[in-house]
């Protein structure tokens, strides 16, 4: 028995019907009229399938190609109103003048303007007593705290008796000098020993006021421990605290504002601080209250911050108890008032060369015009430089216009101003 098997043999085929040789790679198919016209049919296997495949991925290539034109992708250049046909039509506004203020706001925190810390001048001793509080009114010389005195109390004591005695021996050594100089013409006493009373006399004398200095000193030293309010004004701190040993030239122990003045102080730009001057009106407007307190400029920065580029500017006020110091305060203070263009927020556009407006000309043609704001309203921008009011300015969509193309002007409306 061999490996291939013998092929069976078919019945001849009879006259019409195909003829079909069975191969090992392929399979052939002679149509009827084969044997008249020699010619073979197209193979049906895996070559056919590959062409299918092939004209398949080509249709789908076309396919993308298409939708990629289609969906955008090709860049085209951005066309104006112009070019999509005919004249573009704007609406335009003249805005005229108007009465505008022009202000300078700047942050800051309301301080006490003086701002004086009081601590223990005295020698080092424990605090006693506190008799104030934060927030109290104070009278000058009114007692704050008392430090620990009974040291001082036995030695101011003692000095006053020395002086006491130091007076009787200055009278006692006074009375014999001048008796020694009555019986002097009398011969009685010699010159030496008068000389002797005399100087005993004045040594006395001497005595008496160096004493005297030494209670003075005691009694100055004494006073200080009472820690007094050096001015009238208003407590804003206290840091004493019973029991509190008190050094001399340590932390303060309370600060007093002296009479009670507040002040608000900031920091504003360098381009703003130019604009502002001593004694001009401003407003402060503090954090959780509706109404503002009305100052004046007191104290404009000598120096400008490298690093910030801001100035120093303080504001005084009245004293309020409202007006705390440490609270948050903003300050509004006005610099100007001037008739000034406003126009919509919509009508000004900017870019790298600055602010402008499109403003068309009796021509019916737009024109660039650079302008310079210095500020808004409710109402809109306020135009300091670059329009006089008369123009007819594009009011809206201008960014689709370029300079110098013609547009067609719509007729005003009842509500917009011309």
């Amino acid at each position: 028995m061999g490996t291939n098997p013998e092929p069976l043999l078919e019945p001849a085929p009879r006259h019409g019907e195909p003829v079909t040789w069975i191969g090992r790679d392929r399979v052939l198919e002679r149509a009827p009229d084969s044997e008249s016209s020699g010619a073979v049919a197209e193979p049906a296997g895996p070559q056919r399938n590959w062409k299918i495949l092939g004209g398949a991925a080509l249709a789908a290539l076309l396919i993308l190609f298409l939708a990629y034109k289609l969906l955008g992708g090709s860049k085209t250049a951005p066309t104006t109103l112009a070019d999509r046909g005919g004249i573009p039509l704007v609406s335009v506004i003249v805005p005229g003048q108007q009465a505008v203020t022009s202000n300078v706001t700047f942050t800051g925190a309301i301080f006490a303007r003086y701002d004086m810390p009081i601590a223990n001048e005295g020698d080092t001793g424990r605090i006693t007593a506190i008799y104030v509080e934060a927030g109290d009114h104070v009278r000058r010389g009114q007692i704050l705290a008392k430090i620990d005195d009974s040291v001082m109390v036995q030695q101011v004591n003692r000095l006053e008796a020395a002086l006491e005695q130091a007076k009787a021996q200055a009278a006692l050594s006074a009375a014999e000098y001048q008796r020694a100089q009555g019986v002097e013409a009398a011969g009685a006493l010699s010159k030496e020993d008068i000389e002797k009373r005399r100087a005993t006399a004045l040594t006395d004398a001497a005595n008496v006021k160096v004493v005297a200095a030494q209670l003075a000193e005691a009694q100055a030293r004494l006073g200080r421990t009472r820690i007094s309010a050096p001015v009238d004004g208003t407590v804003l701190a206290r840091k004493a605290e019973v029991g509190q040993i008190a050094n001399p030239g340590g932390d303060a122990l309370f600060r007093v504002a002296s009479g009670g003045e507040v002040e608000m102080r900031g920091q504003i730009a360098e381009q703003d601080l130019a604009q502002l001057k001593t004694g001009q009106e401003a407003s402060v407007y503090i954090t959780g209250l509706p109404q503002a307190f009305t100052g004046r400029v007191r104290l404009l920065g000598a120096i400008i911050d490298p690093a910030t580029r801001l100035g120093e500017i303080r504001i005084q006020l009245k004293p309020d108890p409202a007006l705390r110091p440490g609270a948050f305060a903003r300050g509004v203070v006005t610099v100007a008032k001037a008739q000034r263009p406003v126009l919509p927020q919509t009508a000004v556009l900017a870019d790298n060369g600055g602010s402008y407006v499109l403003v068309v000309t009796p021509e019916n043609k737009v024109v660039r015009r650079p302008v310079r704001i210095s500020g808004t309203t409710d109402t809109g921008v306020i135009i300091a430089e670059g329009l006089t009011g008369k123009e007819r300015v594009v009011a809206t969509a201008a960014g689709f216009l370029r300079d110098g193309e013609s547009v067609t002007v719509a007729a005003p409306s009842a509500d917009r101003r011309s």
